[in-house]
């Protein structure tokens, strides 16, 4: 099932890596950005996710709410995402994937746009090592939820590097 604009955004009781229970959508944000990514020690996952750990401030700020979901279990995340000041949650049997339409393809690191990319995550001094549990196909994701369950904007990457940046985000919760 694949999400659009407008639509309901069904509740979800959820557990972060560090136990903490994360509800979406939150009564105590103005919205929640909703992120799937790829495994645990995914680096191009890793250097998209550095820009939203570095702005974090100004996205809660804005009333956004991180919360990022990876195809790994959580003793695998804890070493890479353990620190990050957002909710990380861990779908290793991909139920949260599948009931988004989250996919997965050949074209998620076939892709030459993501070249650049790879090249850029691999060349990152504190890369992720690890494998990639859960297949490194997966398809990255994207939902802002108001805190009424609204979906605000949706959208579904066709390669491993095709997610909202964080001035995409921003500028999508002021509207």
């Amino acid at each position: 099932m694949r999400l659009k604009s407008g639509d309901p955004f069904p509740e979800l009781a959820l557990e972060n890596i560090h136990g903490r229970a994360v509800a979406i959508p939150d009564k105590t944000s103005l919205r929640v950005h909703l992120q799937f990514r790829r495994f645990a020690g995914c680096p191009i996952c890793n250097l998209h996710l550095q820009t939203f750990v570095k702005r974090h401030e100004e996205l809660a700020g804005a009333g956004v709410h991180e919360v990022v979901v990876f195809h790994s279990p959580k003793e695998s995340l804890l070493p890479y995402q353990g620190s990050f000041p957002f909710d990380v949650i861990g779908d290793p049997k991909k139920t949260l994937y599948q009931r988004f339409g989250v996919e997965t393809s050949v074209l998620a690191i076939l892709n030459p746009k993501v070249r650049s990319t790879i090249f850029k995550a691999n060349a990152a001094r504190d890369k992720p090592k690890g494998s990639a549990e859960g297949g490194p196909l997966g398809l990255p994701a994207d939902f802002l939820v108001t805190s009424e369950g609204r979906l605000v904007a949706s959208h579904y990457g066709t390669r491993a590097s095709d997610q909202w940046s964080v001035d995409d985000l921003l500028g999508l919760a002021r509207k």
